[in-house]
């Protein structure tokens, strides 16, 4: 799990609560189930109604997966080229045939396939390309899944109020439903505002940010491909893909033999 998620939630609502709580104000009143309902629930609605059914699935599909940590892959991928080249360059292109069984990302495996099939460098990354470019504008379901309902929110939780002042009115002459109703008209408000601002946009950036990483991923696997179709020297595809990777991802790749 990307523990920043929960961890940036948890810090964001003990500020939110502990601010109300300063200010005198009662954190039970914040639980408003029926503000919920009008709230979450009238915002999924929306959503519903924005997208079809395959990109519905496909962009909650992703959204539950910014819940995960991707993994790291750039080390890994690198130390691979390496070798690869070494293989390729001692033993020949069809020496790789044996080691495709040890190659778990389909990206790379489909890349590496191809030039075993003997495909032309020129081809092959436009093969290439063309997948992560259609890749790219698959994934970008997920942020706009996020900032659909996160835009909905505020909108729902605007019409919770007023169906709360509703209330209030109808009943005015009840002073004892006159308080509940101006909670969950002001609960509604706060639910949509928080919802969108804490978990929705962030969590929409995030899945951003995570597609230009497999994007640059992508993009140095077909680099590294390109090296091994040109039989360069393996420690010149190090030094070109290490640009790809981060300083902290750099500090990972294995240090090499005196």
């Amino acid at each position: 799990m990307d523990i920043m998620v929960p961890l940036g939630i948890l810090v964001s609502l003990a500020f939110v609560l502990g601010g109300q709580a300063i200010e005198g104000g009662d954190v039970n009143s914040l639980i408003q189930p029926t503000a919920a309902m009008i709230v979450f629930g009238g915002a999924f609605g929306a959503v519903m109604v924005q997208f079809s059914v395959v990109q519905f699935k496909y962009g909650l599909s992703l959204v539950i997966g910014t819940l995960k940590q991707p993994p790291s892959h750039g080390p890994d991928i690198i130390a691979k080229m390496v070798e690869y080249g070494t293989i390729i360059r001692k033993e020949g292109i069809l020496a790789m045939e044996k080691k495709m069984s040890e190659i778990h990302d389909p990206f790379f495996k489909k890349g590496l396939q191809l030039l075993l099939d003997g495909t032309e460098p020129r081809v092959l990354r436009e093969i290439l390309e063309t997948e992560v470019m259609m890749h790219e504008e698959q994934i970008e379901v997920g942020p706009k899944w996020l900032d659909a309902y996160g835009g909905y929110l505020p909108t729902f939780g605007i019409i919770g109020a007023v169906l709360g002042l509703i209330v209030v009115m109808q009943n005015l002459d009840k002073p004892e439903m006159i308080g509940a109703g101006i909670a969950v008209a002001f609960v509604a408000t706060v639910y949509g505002l928080v919802m969108a601002n804490l978990i929705c946009l962030p969590m929409a950036n995030k899945l951003k940010m995570r597609a230009k990483e497999h994007g640059a991923s992508c993009f140095m696997i077909i680099d590294g491909l390109m090296s091994l179709a040109a039989g360069e020297n393996p420690r010149m595809t190090q030094e070109k893909l290490l640009g790809y990777l981060t300083d902290a991802e750099r500090a990972k790749m294995p240090k090499e033999k005196e």
